[in-house]
């Protein structure tokens, strides 16, 4: 079954995608995967680029710098705090997380995660609330230059039930050419391949961060999907009905949390709800 997934994902992104040169799509590129993904994709990484690579950094976070993402249309000064802290020291939150899906994306999900999912172990999505219950381990892997600048901030997620990898992510930034604007690129290696979502931040008058990858064409913040093409190209397929938003945020009591929905066709398919608590001094 995973040959006949893998086989239809590459169609469409052959009859629906794009061929660009490497170096005319900088922002939109990232680290690539093998046969199978797991947590290798950060060594190989690390070996490739010439990056120095510290696994489980424990005070480190997605961002360097939150004013990273500074721009006209975004005052990082007006997010909360407390998120800006979450995004600059990740590693130092413990993560609980809930799931829920819908029907009938729910069962082009169950397929996906079923079939190619397990197989190369990368976004392995929970799929009932039960195996989310059980917890998510949460590490973050710093690849830094020489010079000691950050290049990537892995984040790798494991689910507590199952062992499987749910996020193999690198986490930076890119300017996309339509949006012209600092965006937080999220890149997870496929096979020859990766999903990279380009994200817009906003904020609101409450302070909540919220990232979303709904944009007005290629170029812009959206869902892509690359495959590696030969040396020198990429065949690229923005797809434009998958969208996907963020809100971190404080609640009433106090606790940051996250939701993260997801959305194919205008239909709901995934809604992921995180708690990060601060972890205490014995336990960091």
């Amino acid at each position: 079954m995973a040959w006949i997934g893998s086989a239809f994902i590459l169609l469409l992104i052959r009859v629906f995608g794009r061929v660009a040169a490497i170096e005319d799509v900088e922002w939109l590129v990232g680290p690539v995967g093998g046969p199978h993904i797991g947590d290798r994709p950060y060594e190989e990484c690390a070996r490739r680029e010439g990056l120095v690579m510290r696994r489980d950094d424990d005070t480190a976070g997605l961002l360097d710098d939150f004013e990273a993402l500074r721009a006209p249309d975004f005052e990082p000064a007006r997010v909360d705090p407390r998120v800006r802290h979450f995004y600059e020291h990740t590693a130092t939150y413990r993560i609980d997380l809930w799931a829920r899906t819908w029907f009938p994306a729910n069962v082009a999900l169950w397929l996906l995660v079923t079939t190619i999912s397990r197989k190369v172990d990368q976004l392995n999505f929970p799929l009932d609330a039960l195996e989310a219950a059980r917890g998510m381990d949460s590490e973050i892997v710093s690849l830094r230059e020489p010079s000691g600048k950050l290049r990537y901030a892995g984040w790798y997620r494991r689910s507590v039930a199952t062992g499987r990898s749910i996020y193999t992510g690198f986490y930076t930034t890119a300017i996309a050419p339509i949006a012209g604007r600092p965006c937080v690129k999220v890149v997870f290696p496929m096979p020859d391949g990766s999903a990279t979502v380009v994200l817009t931040p906003s904020t609101n008058e409450r302070g909540d961060l919220e990232l979303s990858s709904s944009g007005r064409g290629f170029g812009d913040a959206g869902f892509y999907r690359l495959q590696r093409r030969g040396e020198r190209h990429l065949r690229i397929w923005r797809v434009s009905t998958l969208r996907e938003h963020f809100r971190v945020f404080v609640d009433s009591d106090g606790t940051l949390r996250c939701d993260h929905r997801v959305r194919f066709l205008g239909m709901p398919v995934l809604h992921l709800h995180y708690r990060m608590e601060r972890k205490t001094v014995g336990r960091a």
